[in-house]
């Protein structure tokens, strides 16, 4: 064999090959940055409803509450048939215990002294003979109530209500007023003139 000649010159480039097979993957790259969030999609359909649930055991029975105790205040008083009354602009004394439990109203001096501040109820029914009667309900020596009846003939009737806010210690009785003239109050075994008070409700 002779020696290699010299290299010739590079020839044209051939057609392109086929296709090789494919490589092994090759390792997973870093995570890039997280993009933004896009838009909320549509709300989805309600899922199918689920089956109920057992019921739970019961819970323990609660202990019984202790009932209030509410304040209480009431008298209804009366005229006795041989009660007499001459002098006005003093209380009336009535006389004639119909209920009075808790001696807030006294015999002794015809007055109603505020035990227990709260809004009560006054009232009074007075049959009137011989004479024209008029009374005020009066609170503090303040007359708060007026009533007044012109005698006709037999026997009449007036009354009067009002509901009155007390503190403690407040007074309230019914008293004549305008003289001897308007002292027709009356009372016998047929015929009651009465004198009523109660709590509505008190108040702190």
């Amino acid at each position: 064999m002779g020696p290699t000649g010299r290299e010739g010159p590079r020839g044209d480039i051939g057609p392109l090959g086929p296709t090789g097979l494919p490589g092994s993957i090759g390792p997973i790259g870093k995570p890039g940055p997280k993009g933004e969030a896009g838009p909320m999609g549509p709300q989805g359909e309600p899922g199918v409803r689920g089956i109920r649930g057992w019921k739970g055991d019961g819970g323990e029975k609660g202990k019984i509450g202790e009932t209030p105790v509410l304040p209480k205040s009431t008298f209804t008083v009366g005229l006795t048939v041989l009660s007499k009354f001459s002098s006005s602009d003093v209380p009336i004394k009535f006389d004639k215990i119909l209920y009075n439990k808790f001696n807030h109203y006294d015999i002794a001096t015809g007055k109603f002294t505020c035990h227990i501040a709260g809004v009560y109820y006054f009232t009074y029914h007075i049959t009137v003979f011989s004479r024209n009667v008029q009374v005020s309900l009066v609170k503090n020596g303040v007359k708060i109530l007026h009533t007044k009846d012109a005698y006709m003939s037999s026997e009449d009737q007036a009354s009067g209500g009002i509901v009155l806010p007390l503190k403690l210690g407040d007074e309230v009785w019914l008293q004549v007023t305008g003289g001897e003239r308007f002292n027709g109050l009356f009372a016998d075994e047929d015929d009651d003139t009465t004198f009523t008070r109660f709590l509505l409700f008190s108040s702190p």
